[in-house]
């Protein structure tokens, strides 16, 4: 939402039983943190290591196969870090609304979907002359390298939180 409405729904989500549970409740926030790191970690991990094949690192390693495989454990990531993600937002929401480096952490996420989904529709449709042994060609290295940037950029938005 966006105007005169979003602060009002942002109070509103505050004073949810959700939300002061993740503020009161001695352990709600920690375990909640915890999960929404472990996932982010093994999010960012799976991303990193694919985009690093792309780059030409492990040439031996087919390019498809790696992708399906680590495929999995980043979209069973997801399925903790975006839950975890909305509760931990749900203990602070103005607070975290008015935040820069949550504002640009969201941007970067944003953008970071939107290199996949390019990469995915453009490069990676001829995989198949690449997979391995050869380079992968410009526009997918571009991908891959500016994928790495920006999952960087999103760790460091998220550190930054607590100084911001």
């Amino acid at each position: 939402m966006a105007g005169a409405g979003a602060p009002g729904w942002l109070a509103w989500l505050a004073g949810t039983s959700v939300s002061i549970t993740m503020r009161t409740a001695a352990w709600a926030y920690p375990v909640v943190e915890i999960v929404h790191i472990a996932g982010f970690s093994v999010l960012v991990g799976s991303v990193v290591l694919f985009d690093l094949r792309v780059l030409g690192w492990a040439r031996a390693l087919p390019v498809a196969e790696l992708g399906r495989h680590l495929l999995r454990w980043a979209l069973a990531s997801t399925l903790l870090v975006i839950p975890a993600g909305l509760l931990l937002f749900s203990a602070h929401p103005v607070e975290l609304a008015n935040n820069p480096a949550f504002l640009l952490k969201l941007g970067l996420i944003a953008a970071a979907g939107v290199n996949a989904l390019l990469f995915h529709l453009l490069p990676y449709r001829t995989v198949a002359a690449w997979d391995r042994e050869r380079p992968a060609p410009p526009a997918a290295r571009l991908g891959a390298a500016l994928s790495i940037l920006l999952w960087l950029g999103v760790i460091t938005c998220g550190r930054l939180l607590a100084y911001l």
